[in-house]
C-alpha cells in the first residue's frame, strides 16, 4: 500500500512539474548532434529528488547527509538544465555532494588517502559517465532499473547493507519517469537533474555495500555504462575533440542515429546486457576471484564496444557510395 501511494503520489508531482515545464518554457530543442528531433520538456528526472525527499521526511534521523548531497547535485544540475553553467561550478557542487556521503559512511576513518583520491574520482566521473550516457528514450530509466533491482536483490539475500525501502523508493521514481519517458515520443527527458540525481543515489548505495563487504566487484553493477563512458571518452581524446560538448559517438548514439534502431530497443538491450552481467556477478560472488570476475565481465563488454568502429566504417562506406 506505501508504495501504491508513493507512485501515484509521484505520478501527481510529476504532472504538475509538466505545468511548471510548460509555463516557463523548459524544454530541449533537438540540434544537429542530438539523438531527437522534436522539441521535448526536460528536467522530468527532477522525479528522482521528489522521490528521495518523500523518503526523506521520513527518515530523517538517518538521512540527512545523502538528501542533502542529491538536494545539491540535482539543485544545480536543474539550474544548468535551464541555464549553462561552466563545469567549474558543476564539479565542485559534486565534490561537496561526493564528500557529504563519504563522511556519512565514514569512508574517511575506513580507508587510506589514496584510497580517498580514487574514489572521488570514481565516484565524480560515474556522475558524468551517467549523465553522458542518457541520450535516448528510456535508457536512463530502465537501466536504473536493473541497477536498482541488483542492488535490492543483493541487500535481501546476500549481504543487508541498508534499508529495501531506500531502494524501492528509487526504484518506483524509474517506474513513473518510465511512463512518460518509454514511448516513440517521449512526454519529457530526465535532463541533467535527472541522470546525475539518480547517479548519486547509485553511487552512495553501490559504495555502502562496497564497505560491508570489502568487495569492489559491485562496481560491475555499472559496467555496461562504464565501458561505453570511458572508451568514447578515450575515442573522443584520440580525435582530439572536447569531451564537454556534445556528439555522437556512443554505441547508443550509434545505433540509434546511424542506423535508425527504434530507441526504445536499444534502450532495452542495454538493460539486458547490464541484467545478465548483474546475475552473473550475484553468482559468481565468492566463488571466483575479484580480479578474474572484473576480466571476465569487462573483456566481452569490450569487443562489443569495438563493433562500433566496425559499424562508424560501414555507415561511412555507405554515405560516400
Amino acid at each position: 500500500m506505501e508504495y501504491a501511494i508513493l507512485g501515484i503520489t509521484l505520478m501527481i508531482l510529476m504532472l504538475l512539474y509538466f505545468k511548471v515545464a510548460d509555463r516557463f518554457n523548459i524544454i530541449d530543442k533537438p540540434n544537429l548532434r542530438s539523438s531527437h528531433t522534436e522539441i521535448t520538456l526536460r528536467g522530468g528526472g527532477i522525479i528522482f529528488w521528489f522521490s528521495a525527499l518523500l523518503y526523506f521526511v521520513q527518515n530523517v534521523q538517518n538521512n540527512y547527509f545523502f538528501f542533502t548531497g542529491i538536494t545539491l547535485v540535482s539543485l544545480v544540475s536543474f539550474w544548468d538544465d535551464i541555464q549553462s553553467l561552466s563545469n567549474k561550478i558543476r564539479i565542485s557542487i559534486h565534490f561537496l555532494s561526493i564528500t557529504l556521503i563519504f563522511y556519512d559512511l565514514e569512508l574517511f576513518n575506513l580507508i587510506p588517502i589514496w584510497g580517498v583520491v580514487i574514489a572521488y574520482i570514481l565516484a565524480i566521473g560515474l556522475i558524468n559517465a551517467y549523465n553522458f550516457m542518457d541520450g535516448i528514450n528510456g535508457i536512463t530509466g530502465l537501466y536504473t532499473l536493473v541497477v536498482m533491482a541488483s542492488l535490492l536483490y543483493v541487500n535481501n539475500k546476500v549481504q543487508l547493507y541498508t534499508s529495501s525501502s531506500f531502494i524501492k523508493y528509487a526504484m518506483i521514481a524509474s517506474l513513473v519517469f518510465l511512463f512518460f519517458n518509454y514511448r516513440k515520443k517521449a512526454k519529457c527527458f530526465a535532463g541533467d537533474v535527472g541522470s546525475i540525481a539518480i547517479a548519486f543515489w547509485i553511487i552512495y548505495l553501490v559504495l555502502k555495500l562496497i564497505l560491508n563487504t570489502s568487495s569492489l566487484i559491485w562496481l560491475l553493477f555499472l559496467a555496461v555504462y562504464g565501458v561505453d563512458a570511458i572508451c568514447t571518452i578515450m575515442h573522443r581524446l584520440y580525435l582530439k575533440q572536447n569531451i564537454f560538448e556534445a556528439h555522437r559517438l556512443h554505441l547508443y548514439q550509434v545505433l540509434s542515429n546511424e542506423y535508425k534502431i527504434q530507441h526504445r530497443i536499444v534502450s532495452l538491450y542495454y538493460a539486458l546486457v547490464q541484467a545478465g552481467i548483474s546475475f552473473a556477478v550475484i553468482f559468481l560472488y565468492q566463488k571466483v576471484e575479484d580480479t578474474i570476475l572484473f576480466v571476465i565481465v569487462i573483456i566481452p563488454l569490450l569487443l562489443i564496444y569495438s563493433s562500433k568502429f566496425y559499424l562508424l566504417k560501414k555507415s561511412n562506406l555507405r554515405l560516400n557510395t
